[in-house]
Protein backbone atom coordinates (compact mmCIF):
# COMPACT_ATOMS: atom_id res chain seq x y z
CA UNK A 1 0.00 0.00 0.00
CA UNK A 2 1.56 3.57 -1.13
CA UNK A 3 1.88 6.10 1.97
CA UNK A 4 2.59 9.55 1.51
CA UNK A 5 3.64 11.70 4.74
CA UNK A 6 4.47 15.30 4.64
CA UNK A 7 6.29 17.17 7.22
CA UNK A 8 7.97 20.76 7.53
CA UNK A 9 5.05 23.19 7.84
CA UNK A 10 4.54 25.53 10.42
CA UNK A 11 4.44 29.10 10.77
CA UNK A 12 6.70 32.05 9.73
CA UNK A 13 6.61 35.74 9.06
CA UNK A 14 7.03 37.00 5.30
CA UNK A 15 10.33 36.55 3.90
CA UNK A 16 11.21 33.58 5.40
CA UNK A 17 11.71 29.60 4.59
CA UNK A 18 10.10 26.51 5.27
CA UNK A 19 11.59 23.30 3.86
CA UNK A 20 8.55 20.68 3.45
CA UNK A 21 9.45 16.70 3.52
CA UNK A 22 7.73 13.67 2.09
CA UNK A 23 8.21 10.50 2.81
CA UNK A 24 6.81 8.00 0.87
CA UNK A 25 6.70 4.36 0.80
CA UNK A 26 5.23 0.97 -0.67
CA UNK A 27 5.16 0.54 -3.99
CA UNK A 28 6.51 3.48 -6.05
CA UNK A 29 8.51 2.17 -8.76
CA UNK A 30 6.11 2.62 -11.22
CA UNK A 31 5.46 6.66 -10.29
CA UNK A 32 5.80 8.82 -13.12
CA UNK A 33 5.27 11.90 -11.48
CA UNK A 34 5.44 13.36 -7.91
CA UNK A 35 4.60 16.88 -6.83
CA UNK A 36 3.18 19.45 -4.40
CA UNK A 37 -0.07 21.10 -4.43
CA UNK A 38 -1.89 23.54 -1.68
CA UNK A 39 -5.33 24.50 -1.15
CA UNK A 40 -7.02 26.94 0.45
CA UNK A 41 -10.36 27.00 1.77
CA UNK A 42 -13.13 28.11 -0.71
CA UNK A 43 -10.34 28.18 -3.22
CA UNK A 44 -9.76 25.72 -6.01
CA UNK A 45 -6.70 23.33 -5.68
CA UNK A 46 -3.62 24.52 -7.25
CA UNK A 47 -0.54 22.86 -8.35
CA UNK A 48 3.03 23.97 -6.75
CA UNK A 49 5.37 22.10 -8.49
CA UNK A 50 5.71 18.67 -10.08
CA UNK A 51 9.06 16.40 -11.17
CA UNK A 52 8.55 13.51 -13.50
CA UNK A 53 10.40 10.36 -13.81
CA UNK A 54 12.94 11.95 -16.46
CA UNK A 55 13.54 14.95 -13.85
CA UNK A 56 11.53 17.34 -16.22
CA UNK A 57 10.30 20.05 -13.43
CA UNK A 58 7.41 22.37 -13.38
CA UNK A 59 6.69 25.41 -11.12
CA UNK A 60 3.04 27.70 -10.78
CA UNK A 61 4.07 30.79 -11.93
CA UNK A 62 3.76 32.12 -8.93
CA UNK A 63 6.77 30.32 -6.95
CA UNK A 64 8.82 30.14 -9.48
CA UNK A 65 12.24 31.78 -8.62
CA UNK A 66 11.26 31.23 -4.92
CA UNK A 67 10.25 27.58 -4.44
CA UNK A 68 12.36 24.16 -5.72
CA UNK A 69 11.12 21.02 -5.66
CA UNK A 70 13.91 17.78 -5.35
CA UNK A 71 14.01 14.66 -4.45
CA UNK A 72 16.05 11.90 -2.64
CA UNK A 73 15.57 8.39 -4.12
CA UNK A 74 17.65 6.46 -1.58
CA UNK A 75 15.21 8.24 1.23
CA UNK A 76 12.66 7.65 -1.26
CA UNK A 77 11.71 11.59 0.10
CA UNK A 78 10.30 14.26 -1.82
CA UNK A 79 11.47 18.07 -0.62
CA UNK A 80 9.70 21.20 -1.66
CA UNK A 81 12.26 24.37 -0.42
CA UNK A 82 10.25 27.56 0.03
CA UNK A 83 11.84 30.96 0.73
CA UNK A 84 10.87 34.25 0.51
CA UNK A 85 7.30 33.25 1.39
CA UNK A 86 4.25 35.82 1.33
CA UNK A 87 1.17 35.45 2.94
CA UNK A 88 -0.47 34.70 -0.45
CA UNK A 89 1.79 31.68 0.04
CA UNK A 90 -0.80 30.27 3.25
CA UNK A 91 -2.56 27.13 2.74
CA UNK A 92 -2.58 23.38 3.39
CA UNK A 93 0.44 21.51 1.44
CA UNK A 94 0.14 18.31 0.41
CA UNK A 95 2.30 15.87 -1.66
CA UNK A 96 1.49 13.48 -4.54
CA UNK A 97 2.11 10.65 -7.00
CA UNK A 98 1.11 9.50 -10.40
CA UNK A 99 1.60 6.61 -12.58
CA UNK A 100 1.38 8.79 -15.50
CA UNK A 101 4.25 11.81 -16.64
CA UNK A 102 3.36 15.25 -15.32
CA UNK A 103 3.60 17.91 -17.98
CA UNK A 104 3.44 21.00 -15.43
CA UNK A 105 2.13 21.77 -11.91
CA UNK A 106 -0.26 19.20 -11.33
CA UNK A 107 -2.79 19.22 -8.67
CA UNK A 108 -4.65 16.03 -9.09
CA UNK A 109 -2.37 12.47 -7.86
CA UNK A 110 -3.19 8.59 -7.74
CA UNK A 111 -1.97 9.15 -4.37
CA UNK A 112 -1.76 11.94 -1.79
CA UNK A 113 -0.38 12.68 1.74
CA UNK A 114 -2.27 13.94 4.96
CA UNK A 115 -1.19 17.61 4.25
CA UNK A 116 0.64 20.37 6.17
CA UNK A 117 -0.24 23.44 7.37
CA UNK A 118 2.24 26.39 6.18
CA UNK A 119 1.04 29.69 7.33
CA UNK A 120 2.88 32.72 6.37
CA UNK A 121 1.99 35.87 8.61
CA UNK A 122 3.68 39.34 10.51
Amino acid sequence: QVQLVESGGGSVQPGGSLRLSCAVSGYTSTFGCRGWFRQVPGKEREGVASINKYRNIYYTDSVKGRFTISQDNAKNTLYLEMNSLEPEDTAMYFCGARGGLCFGAYSTFDYRGQGTQVTVSS
